[in-house]
């Protein structure tokens, strides 16, 4: 009996192990990624204002389910009842909109085209949302729709549940379409022309769409009109419905586009999806993002925050998006979105360097330095096509946002190591940026002429921002000033570039110990508020924008009165209630509206100008409360749920926030190739860098409760610096990290353990 007892519990034991073993399969990084992270966003609220991508890294297209009318910039919203088609966009903001896009849609019973007649009601529950594929059920048609990317092609799946008859939609929106059914061929091709600004006269984004079971009706259709029998049609808004009669079944659709040609757009098709099916193209598209996500591998038990993670990733790997096709030799070719020629070369876009140039391109410059090395060639061709450096393309110039940033994602990545781009053009663009104005507000340098006369922007000439313009300006001389030197430019050319980037200081109002704009007369204002959102600022105040001086934080510290006086400063930001001033605007914009909700004080981490904030104690005596506030925002602020930001995402420059911060250290000054140490989140993560090097980083007695450092090793030795070097990680490195409940306190650092900063050159 005994033994019969032993073994009763040993098959108990077995089958619990068998059981426990089946709950947790591995799963790879692609599936922890929920890519409805930040899509319950309004206009009056965002929570990432982002859509949910199904595309591939730095995909030419993307596609998603559309819940918004055609031309709403929010094409999905989370707490929206019904789906109106499957969409090819390119939309990076929902602010910019869209280009270039075109649905199909499923319909059954009823012939309905019109985009509200032929809508359906879903549910998240009937929802699957992964990078490289999408599917939900549409109710009031009984079929259950899919998608699956390639770079410039995809495949969709429309599974018609009912023997009712089935019907597939193609919406090519307003602005200028067209479209003709081929019922011969299974086939229908076309092109839409809908953008919303910033490109050429003859831009088109033609498509073929290839279906897997003939046609048995076919019409195209016009507004809300139908054109029976006509198989070919072009206008402001056009379209097709083909008909498969009562067919309860599978109809798969292989569908591609092209900037270039019609042609391009079969070639493009031919080669990327050719004779392979739903599932082929599936699971090559889930071997592409494994293998991306898969360079950082992490481990640790806390599973919302690993989601958390590979959400962020996935995002910051959709932009710039890949503006170049390969032609029938397989050369690398674009259509120019400046100037409308068919050119050889790469061309990127849909990005707003505003917000990426703090965290997304560093991110590229340590992971994908190839990839950075041929957008920068792409920057190059933008100038020589248009004459200037984009600074927000989508597809060309776009008149958003400020700065001329674009010096930052240069200098960075030349400094960095990324070279097979031509730096001396640049080097020349970025010079002719900085003496003067562009063709829009966003290109070039608004007010150059009274930054390079008064080292400022005033603002009583009638220019917007002025002071969040001046700062920026003098970080972008910096990045000058490091390009100039690696470059070895004349002295005095050197020297001058230097200076200018020290007009942060013009800037600086005393009384206030903080950034405020000053009249072309040298006069600062009376009626100071730091609370005024906007006027002198780019979407936020003083108590954000004052921190904007990403290369020379020490020479910061003592414009505000030092050590003490700085930590003060920077409490003050957190402690401070959320009250604002929104005057300038006339309305409580959703960047205000984030910051007040968030618990976080005056600190507005939905916006991108005070993201690097924490940072900065990193660079005083109380080093620790970098890594008290930086966990409190990656615990508090994310999540990888439908409101998972606290504001706009922005081309993944939040999402590369929190990579980069999970890791343990944040690019505080792009162009000074040093990290600012931070803390880790994880107990481990394994990063492989392009050149198959490895960074360690292991905190095993990470938690909840243990964010504070106590000590750190790199390559087993004791290391005290606050700052990492880029030449070092790219070497692979080893980093141990212990970790406590209570932060270290007795901290006393050597001036040359403190990171970057130009006043200690």
């Amino acid at each position: 009996m005994k033994n019969l007892v032993v073994v009763s519990i040993a098959a108990l034991l077995c089958s619990v192990a068998c059981v426990t073993a089946l709950a947790q399969p591995s799963v790879s990084p692609a599936d922890l990624v929920n890519p409805l992270m930040g899509t319950q966003s309004t206009y009056a609220l965002s929570t990432g204002n982002t859509y949910p991508s199904v595309s591939m890294p730095w995909g030419m297209n993307a596609w998603s389910a559309q819940t918004g009318k055609n031309g709403d910039g929010w094409m999905y919203g989370y707490n929206s009842g019904k789906i109106r088609g499957i969409k090819q966009t390119h939309q990076p903001s929902p602010w910019i909109n869209d280009y270039g896009c075109f649905s199909i849609m499923p319909v059954s019973g009823a012939m309905r085209f019109d985009e509200e007649a032929r809508a359906s009601w879903f549910s998240h529950k009937a929802e699957t949302a992964r990078p490289y594929s999408y599917s939900v059920y549409l109710a009031d048609h009984n079929v259950v729709a899919s998608v699956t990317p390639t770079e410039r092609a995809a495949v969709l799946r429309f599974e018609f549940k009912s023997n009712d008859s089935a019907w597939l939609v193609v919406d090519a929106f307003p602005k200028g379409s067209y479209i003709k059914i081929i019922p011969a061929e299974n086939k229908i091709i076309g092109y839409c022309r809908y953008n919303s600004g910033g490109v050429p006269d003859n831009f088109k984004n033609y498509f073929e769409l290839r279906f897997s079971k003939p046609f048995s009706v076919a019409h195209s259709w016009h507004g809300k009109t139908l054109a029976n029998d006509t198989l070919e049609l072009s206008g402001d808004h056009v379209g097709a419905i083909v008909g498969f009669g009562a067919n309860k079944g599978v109809v798969e659709v292989k569908a591609a586009s092209s900037f270039i040609s019609a042609q391009q757009a079969a070639l493009n098709l031919q080669r990327e999806v050719g004779q392979q099916d739903f599932a082929a193209i599936e699971s090559k598209a889930k071997a592409a993002w494994n293998k991306e996500l898969g360079r950082i591998r992490i481990e640790d038990e806390r599973k919302d925050a690993v989601k958390t993670f590979y959400s962020c990733m996935y995002r910051v790997l959709l932009f710039p998006r890949k503006f170049y096709e390969l032609d029938a030799d397989n050369n690398v070719v674009h259509y120019s979105p400046y100037n409308g020629k068919v050119l050889p070369g790469y061309m990127f876009t849909d990005n707003g360097f505003w917000d990426t140039f703090r965290a997304v391109f560093p991110f590229f410059n340590l992971m994908y330095p190839h990839l950075n090395s041929n957008i920068m060639e792409g920057l190059a061709n933008a100038y020589k096509e248009s004459g200037w450096l984009p600074e927000w393309a989508s597809p060309g110039h776009r008149d958003c946002m400020i700065g001329s940033n674009s010096s930052s994602l240069i200098a960075d990545a030349y400094l960095k190591g990324g070279r097979g781009f031509d730096i001396e053009l640049l080097y020349e663009a970025m010079t002719k940026n900085a003496y003067n104005a562009g063709p829009l507000g966003s290109v070039g340098r608004n007010g150059a002429g009274y930054y390079d006369k008064l080292g400022y922007v005033p603002n009583d000439v009638g220019i917007n921002e002025s002071a969040a313009r001046t700062l920026e300006y003098a970080y972008a001389d910096f990045c000058l000033y490091q390009l100039a030197k690696a470059l070895g430019k004349p002295a005095d050319e050197i020297s001058k570039w230097k200076q200018r980037s020290l007009n942060y200081k013009k800037m600086f109002y005393a009384p206030a110990k903080l950034m405020a704009g000053r009249k072309q007369d040298g006069s600062f204002p009376n009626n100071f508020n730091p609370f005024k959102w906007g006027g002198d600022f780019t979407e936020g105040n003083a108590l954000h924008y004052s921190w904007s001086v990403f290369h020379d934080i020490e020479g910061l510290k003592q414009l505000m009165g030092g050590d003490g006086a700085m930590v003060n400063m920077l409490d003050t930001v957190f402690a401070l209630p959320p009250v604002f001033d929104e005057s300038y605007y006339g309305q409580v914009i959703h960047e205000i509206r984030e910051m007040q909700i968030m618990n976080f004080g005056q600190y507005a981490h939905g916006n991108q100008p005070i993201q690097h904030m924490p940072y900065l104690y990193k660079f005083t005596s109380q080093p620790w409360k970098t890594e008290y506030w930086v966990r409190e925002i990656m615990n508090r602020l994310y999540s990888a749920t439908p409101d998972g930001y606290c504001g706009d995402e922005d081309n993944g420059q939040t999402s590369a926030w929190y990579v980069f911060s999970a890791l343990g250290f944040y690019p505080v000054c792009p162009g000074s190739n040093q990290y600012v140490m931070g803390a880790p989140l994880f107990k481990k993560a394994v990063v492989t860098l392009e050149n198959g090097k490895q960074m360690v980083i292991n905190a095993p007695a990470n938690n909840e409760a243990n964010r504070f450092v106590q000590s750190m090793q790199l390559n087993g030795k004791t290391y005290t610096k606050r700052y990492l070097n880029h030449k070092d990680l790219q070497a692979g490195v080893s980093l141990q990290f212990s970790m406590s409940a209570r932060p270290k306190t007795n901290i006393i650092s050597s001036q040359s353990e403190m990171p970057y900063s130009l006043s200690n050159e």
